[in-house]
Formats: C-alpha cells, structure tokens, sequence
C-alpha cells in the first residue's frame, strides 16, 4: 500500500507490505495485559519491509516492541507507530560449524527460547538460558536480559542493526558498554538513544551435547515454573539487583508481599514481580511500582532501579 509521512502528509516513495492497524490497544500486546491504545499499530512483512517505513516516515515517532514482556505502556495509549516484529523478523539459521562449536544468527524478531531450542538441536552449549527469558532477541540484545547467572552479550559475536533512515549495518559488541540490564553504544551521542534499533544477532557457541543441552533446558523451565507467577499477566522481574543484594529480597523483608493498589499486586510467590490479577489499568502497576520504591528506599536506604520500561500517555488527550 502506498504511504505517507503521518506527520506531514508527504506520501512516500515505496509501497509496505505489512499491516497497519490504527487505534491499536496495546493490552493485546502486552504481558502485563493493560494500557492504552497505540495510534498506530505496524507489522514489518520483513526487514526490507521495515527500511521502507522508516525511510517513507521520517518524522513518525517510533516504538519497536518484541513479546511485550518487561514493557508498561500507560492508559493514554501510544503516540506515533509501534512496529511489531515478533514472528515478523524471524530468520533463524546455523552459519557456521566445526568442531569447537558454531555460529547461528537469530533475527530481532525471533523468541529467545526458540533460539535456545535451536543451538541444542545443533548440539552447540552456552544458549541454554534463553530458554528461560520471555522475550525476543531484540529485547535481549537491547537490555542484555539475562537468568541463572547467564547474560544475552556474553555470546554474542556481532549484531545487526537498522538505523533511522532505514540504513542496515552491522555493529561489533566493542562498540556497546554493556552492563548488568544496560546496553549503551559508546559513540552514542545524549538524546539518541532510538535512533537505531536491533534487527538480529550473531551468537557464537561452543560445541556441545544435545541431550545435555535439552535436560538443562528442562531444568531451567522447570526452576522457572517454580518459582514465578506464570499463571498470572506479569511482565518478568520489576526491578533490576542492586549490587550485591536482591529485590526480591528487599521487597519480602519490607512486607510488601501481596500488597496491591487495584488490580496490581505484588506477587506472593516471587516479590520481584508485580501482577494482573485481573482487571489492574497501567496506573494502578505504575503507582504500585512506586509504592515498593519509596518503602523499600524508607526501610532499607537502597533505590530500587526498574527494570520495566514505562512509556506512553498517563491519560489519552482531548
């Protein structure tokens, strides 16, 4: 279909091939099941797809989501265009192999657990954890998710990356500052910080045992069943570990279990996760997010720092 600027009106010079949807609630697109409604709502056909878009949009605000795991986007929706890229950029294929290991690449789009299932399948170790992040490698590469004592950039070997004028390069992880939860390209001028996202990656693993590799796989899902609220919306862990202590640990020691504001509650079974319990708005999660920072900061002298990323409008305008 042919497109224009929504900012300007300027119609563009090629023609996408995804879906657009307008007036889109973002509640279906999220793991906490709450927010408003996205302006616009944009499923790439494929990379080139999305080139396309951003080149025929230039002044279009964007917003990139994945699994909407670890995202809150408030009750007054969404300004500009969400592109959705899971099960949209989902290339997922083994590079290269030998006895020492292996190279697979995994687009921005694809399920981390899905990319953990691959490498054992090849029989390739060391991506076994992404079995336990609810999120797509985009996400991944953009927080550095990590579980069980495994973070996303310890394996990677090189990422792609699309830029705001639709450019696609590729970028060496001795260009990014990466930290615990925290991705940062070096050159990264302040206030750019989404002038080019992840498209896909480059993992490099070590040659491994597939049935190994399944059982560890198993055992980590089992943990993760254990020990998480999986049959509630929830959005993974609120906040980030301070050094050397834990916020769940922090949480439980204030009291804070099974506190809620609304239809938000602080988990009973892990601390470090707020949930749905059914009808919550996106300010009930938010004010309960701040709730557990100003007792936790009262209680303990420690600022728990969110992991979650909040955005959009607190109330739709007029």
């Amino acid at each position: 279909m042919p497109i224009a600027d929504h900012t300007t009106g300027e119609t563009g010079v090629s023609a996408l091939r995804g879906e657009m949807r307008l007036a889109e609630p973002m509640s279906k697109h999220t793991t906490w099941r709450a927010g408003g409604y996205a302006d616009r709502y944009y499923q790439p056909a494929d990379l080139d797809d999305w080139a396309d878009f951003l080149r025929a949009s230039p002044h279009e605000v964007i917003h990139v989501i994945g699994l909407g795991s670890n995202l809150l986007v408030r009750d007054g929706g969404l300004r500009g265009t969400v592109v959705a890229l899971h099960a949209r950029l989902n290339d997922l294929r083994l590079i290269e192999q030998n006895q020492s290991g292996g190279l697979i690449y995994a687009s921005a789009g694809v399920a981390c657990a899905k990319v953990a299932r691959f490498a054992a399948k090849h029989h390739l170790a060391g991506a076994e954890f992404l079995a336990g992040i609810p999120g797509t490698v985009g996400g991944a590469l953009a927080m550095n998710a990590g579980c069980y004592g495994s973070e996303t950039w310890e394996i990677v070997a090189q990422v792609e990356i699309i830029k705001r004028n639709g450019e696609i390069v590729m970028r060496q992880p001795g260009e990014y500052a990466i930290g615990y939860r925290s991705v940062k390209r070096h050159s990264e001028p302040a206030g750019t910080m989404e002038a080019e996202w992840f498209t896909g990656a480059y993992f490099r693993l070590a040659q491994g045992d597939q049935m190994q590799s399944r059982q560890r796989i198993k055992e980590l899902l089992a943990q993760r069943v254990a020990g998480q609220p999986l049959n509630l919306p929830n959005a993974g862990s609120v906040f980030r570990n301070p050094p050397g202590d834990y916020a769940a640990r922090l949480i439980e020691a204030c009291g804070l279990k099974g506190c809620h504001i609304g239809g938000a509650m602080v988990s009973p079974k892990h601390a470090n996760f707020i949930v749905n319990t059914g009808a919550a708005s996106a300010a009930d999660i938010e004010a309960l997010i701040m709730m557990v920072q100003s007792r936790v900061k009262k209680a303990m002298a420690i600022a728990l720092i969110q992991e979650v990323r909040i955005i959009g409008d607190a109330r739709r305008l007029t």
